[in-house]
């Protein structure tokens, strides 16, 4: 059997960053099974084709509402394009993850939430709840309830549609920490828009050891303790060091993904 076609939907518009590199060790562990390419979104507005199996559009900087009417029109449209695809029952199924920045913007077209900026950046790593859809997902198969997650953003999803998202069939699977101390409401950190297609609000995607060695350089360690306090960076090198917090959600969200959805499509050829 060919190789399966994966494209990843890099978002960063040439920012500096980890996730790139952690996405890319992942999808390395299926390359027996799986080819890909990397599409530079926002800095040549280039977007996939409809000929991928699989699709990873990763997170990235700035307002995930804000485009320059060329990529940003181009990734929607590929989005609704994607969407459209699976909705006909004929056509072979195609898969998708959404990391953050591309959650949210997937939560915008979709209009099954509000979008909009926090008060303060979240900035570290927090426990996450499963909501009840949650704890049956595949994708979150091994987690604990809460489990860790690595976070780091400024906006964020409330306010679901909750008719919409019921008429869509898809599921809220985890929301952000419990914080009785503030007034303001849980953000949606994870959704299942269809059977294909899932996103999550954090970067899934983080390993301790990458984050380890950012966060412990002396001059990025100062940075953080002076915009986010001591408290709050030993706490994260804690989770960092900590095999069964951020560790293990690496290990299992984005693989479990795509172990799924490549065991999906192989059953779907061979039945054809």
């Amino acid at each position: 059997m060919e190789p399966l076609r994966l494209a990843i939907l890099d978002m960063y518009d040439g920012h500096p960053n980890q996730g790139m590199r952690c996405i890319k060790e992942i999808v390395g562990r299926f390359e027996d099974t799986l080819e890909w390419r990397v599409f530079d979104v926002r800095g040549k507005a280039e977007v996939p084709d409809l000929s991928y199996n699989i699709y990873l559009s990763t997170g990235g900087p700035g307002s995930p509402l804000e485009g320059d009417g060329i990529w940003d029109v181009a990734y929607y449209q590929w989005l609704q394009r994607l969407w459209d695809w699976n909705n006909k029952p004929d056509n072979a199924r195609k898969y998708a993850f959404f990391i953050c920045h591309s959650f949210q913007m997937a939560v915008h077209h979709f209009k099954v939430a509000i979008v909009n900026q926090r008060k303060s950046t979240s900035f570290g790593t927090f426990p996450c709840h499963m909501t009840d859809a949650g704890a049956e997902e595949k994708i979150f198969d091994g987690l604990p309830n809460p489990f860790f997650i690595a976070d780091f953003r400024d906006w964020q999803c409330v306010q679901p549609n909750l008719k919409r998202i019921d008429r869509m069939g898809a599921r809220i699977l985890a929301l952000e920490k419990i914080r009785p101390h503030v007034p303001y409401e849980r953000a949606i950190m994870a959704m299942r828009f269809s059977e294909e297609m899932v996103g999550v609000q954090f970067h899934p995607e983080a390993d301790p050891d990458g984050m380890l060695t950012h966060f412990l350089d002396p001059q990025r360690r100062e940075t953080i303790i002076l915009d986010h306090g001591e408290d709050k960076y030993l706490n994260m090198i804690d989770h960092l060091n900590d095999s069964d917090k951020i560790g293990l959600t690496h290990e299992i969200v984005l693989p479990l993904f795509l172990h799924d959805a490549l065991s999906n499509i192989q059953a779907e050829l061979q039945l054809v």
